[in-house]
């Protein structure tokens, strides 16, 4: 449980709820709104306990719909915040501005595809995912001389150039083996570009290489059927949480099962390890104000802080994943991230076994963090035969493989 040493704060959050004040209550609420207004210098991690606590209460103020006291700290907390301050202030900067759009019954701010780039570039998770995940098709794969990734949402295909670098570096030319990519998502000229740019980079390699792309949307049916003599492999990264819904994981179930009737190879599942899916307002604000305090801290320790970049990166990419979180509410929500014991759960209901990620994969994850991300909060860990991808004692992102 939170707690907090300064009373200023205390009889200010008790002051919010209070609709009838008399005189010298009143008084005493200005002075201590002039306190918070203007803080005595304080150690960092009390006015991150501070503004925590803070941000707690705000969000019980909205689901409690006092809307007044609300209003009230929103404007505190967006005077004591800072989006070019430190971890503490830019989480708080951000969490408030979620919690404003939620107050007055606006959308999150959609995301732009094009920042993810960014993201990739200046944080390790996405290649931490890419890089387990690929290590595991390539061992599922190795040996077979026709192979078909079925990617989904597949984006820019961030994820592939590596792969077929090394499928090229174990190739017996000039007979390299046939890969194809079925890649999928909803935005037919991205898909479009991104195909033309694999297609051009495996030409490079000499691969023979093909990519189709799939348009379709989380709601939507498909068919898909491998050719004779393929090995497939299926890839789910950052997709899964897309398929939970509000009325429940029916299709997330159905998914699966369909999945499994595809009698892949190997399937590998990529995820935020973090519970935003829940129905309940207060839960996921929790959840969420726990998980990404770790991700700014960690930006805070591997990044300068003049960083443009960075700043960037927190606005357009993880500032709308919280927005999403915060402010969305049913079809409009789609930030709903579950922890790996519930993908455990889901995928061997569907009647998926785990495919142990290997140790080499390990090796590798924990090389790339060292040359690329120097810092020792960040660890690597294997659990279950699964990866996780953590900053300091917080579980971030997880990689599991199947079959």
């Amino acid at each position: 449980m939170l707690t907090i040493s300064s009373p200023p704060l205390d009889q200010m959050l008790t002051s919010f709820t209070s609709h009838e004040e008399d005189h010298n209550q009143l008084q005493q609420q200005q002075q201590h709104h002039h306190l918070l207004l203007h803080p005595r210098p304080e150690p960092a991690s009390n006015r991150s306990v501070q503004s925590h606590r803070l941000l707690l209460h705000c969000a019980e103020l909205i689901h409690h719909a006092d809307f007044a006291a609300a209003r009230h700290a929103i404007s505190i907390l967006t005077t004591t915040s800072s989006a070019t301050g430190d971890a503490a202030d830019r989480l708080t900067h951000h969490f408030t501005s979620a919690l404003s759009l939620r107050l007055h019954l606006l959308p999150p701010s959609p995301h732009d595809p094009n920042f993810i780039l960014s993201f990739n570039q200046l944080t390790p998770f996405l290649r931490f995912s890419h890089l387990t995940a690929n290590q595991a098709i390539l061992e599922a794969v190795d040996g077979h001389r026709s192979i078909h990734i079925l990617d989904f949402d597949t984006g820019h295909g961030l994820q592939w150039p590596p792969l077929l670098q090394a499928i090229a570096d174990r190739s017996h030319f000039p007979n390299p083996p046939t890969i194809h990519i079925t890649g999928t998502g909803t935005d037919p000229s991205l898909l479009s570009q991104t195909s033309r740019r694999l297609q051009s980079f495996a030409d490079s390699l000499g691969l023979c290489f093909h990519f189709h792309p799939l348009c379709i949307s989380p709601t939507t049916s498909f068919s898909f059927q491998t050719n004779g003599g393929e090995i497939l492999a299926v890839n789910c990264t950052m997709f899964l949480h897309k398929l939970i819904k509000d009325d429940g994981l029916d299709e997330l179930k159905q998914f699966l099962l369909a999945i499994k009737g595809m009698n892949p190879a190997v399937v590998t599942v990529a995820e935020k390890e973090a519970k935003h899916s829940s129905p309940l307002f207060l839960q996921r604000f929790a959840e969420a104000l726990s998980y990404y305090s770790a991700v700014f801290e960690s930006l805070e320790a591997t990044l300068p802080p003049s960083s443009r970049e960075r700043m960037v990166v927190e606005k357009m990419w993880i500032g709308r994943e919280i927005e999403d979180i915060v402010a969305g509410e049913g079809e409009g929500r789609k930030e709903r991230h579950e922890r790996f014991e519930r993908w455990e759960n889901l995928m061997k209901n569907a009647g998926f076994l785990i495919k142990p990620l290997s140790y080499f994969a390990l090796a590798q994850a924990r090389l790339l963090l060292r040359l690329h991300y120097p810092s020792e909060g960040y660890r690597v860990e294997m659990m279950k035969g699964s990866m996780f991808l953590g900053w300091k004692s917080k579980p971030l992102f997880s990689v599991s493989s199947w079959f």
